[in-house]
C-alpha cells in the first residue's frame, strides 16, 4: 500500500498540513498551477496582543494566470524580511519556546531565492526537517503525467505515475472529488479531518487554525509531533 497526498504549496501553513504531510508515504507540491491571490499561498495568520493577524510575503506584480513557480517575491522583500522576522518576534517573544523557533523562521525567510514556489518548497522541507518528519516532498511537474490535465483528473494521473493506493486529501475538498472515480483506477480515497487541537496562547482564548509557526512557539518537537496524529480519515 502506498499512501500519496498533492496539495500547493503554502506560507507556514497550519498544522494540518503537516498532519497531512506525515500521514503519507509521498507528499506531491504543486509547481505547475495557477496562483490563487486570495488562497494561503503567501500569506498565513499568526497570534498578536491577543488577536490574530495576517503575516504576508509582499509579490511582484503579474499576470493573475500564471503558475506559482512563475510567480516572484517583490523587490522590496530583502528589506521588508527583516520587518517580518522582528513582528514574529515581537509576538512571540515571551512564548516558552521562542528561543529554538525563531531560528527556524529566520533561516526560511532569508533564503535568497525570491522564485515564490522555490521559497516556499525550502520553507516546507526546512520546517518538516525540524518536525522530523521523514516523508519526501516531490514537485509535480518534474512527474511524467499529461500536465493539461485539471482538478480531479490530474490528481488521479498524479497518483498512477507514482503506483499510489491512497490517496488522502484535507477534509475541505471533500465536494471535489468523486470516491467511485479513484477506484475505478483501484484507488481509496479518503479525507483527513483534524481533530480540536487546544494548548495555552498567553492566557488568551484559543485561536485555532493558526500558522504552524504559533504552534510550535508554545510546543515542545515532542507536542507537536504528538499532534501530527490527532485527526480522523473518512
Amino acid at each position: 500500500m502506498k499512501k500519496i497526498a498533492i496539495m500547493q504549496p503554502y506560507f507556514f501553513p497550519y498544522i494540518g498540513y503537516f498532519q497531512l504531510i506525515n500521514a503519507v508515504d509521498e507528499f506531491v507540491v504543486y509547481d505547475n498551477i495557477e496562483f490563487s491571490k486570495n488562497g494561503w499561498v503567501h500569506r498565513n495568520r499568526i497570534l498578536q496582543n491577543g488577536k490574530d493577524i495576517f503575516i504576508t510575503l509582499p509579490l511582484r506584480k503579474d499576470s493573475d494566470f500564471l503558475f506559482i513557480d512563475q510567480r516572484f517575491l517583490a523587490d522590496v522583500w530583502p528589506e521588508q524580511r527583516t520587518k517580518m522576522l522582528n513582528r514574529i518576534a515581537a509576538a512571540y517573544r515571551k512564548a516558552p519556546y521562542f528561543s529554538h523557533v525563531l531560528p527556524l523562521f529566520e533561516k526560511c525567510i532569508f533564503f535568497s531565492d525570491l522564485n515564490l514556489f522555490r521559497f516556499l518548497l525550502h520553507s516546507l522541507e526546512e520546517t518538516k526537517k525540524f518536525l522530523e518528519i521523514p516523508t519526501p516532498i516531490i514537485v509535480s511537474s518534474t512527474l511524467p503525467i499529461n500536465h493539461h490535465l485539471r482538478s480531479q483528473e490530474k490528481v488521479i494521473a498524479l497518483c498512477r505515475c507514482q503506483g499510489a493506493t491512497e490517496y488522502i486529501n484535507p477534509i475541505g475538498g471533500l465536494d471535489l472529488y468523486e470516491k467511485s472515480k479513484f477506484l475505478d483506477f483501484e484507488i481509496s480515497l479518503k479525507f483527513l479531518a483534524a481533530d480540536e487541537i487546544n494548548y495555552p496562547q498567553f492566557g488568551v482564548s484559543f485561536l485555532p487554525f493558526l500558522s504552524i509557526i504559533d504552534v510550535m512557539m508554545f510546543n515542545s518537537v515532542k507536542q507537536v509531533r504528538e499532534f501530527l496524529f490527532c485527526y480522523t480519515l473518512r
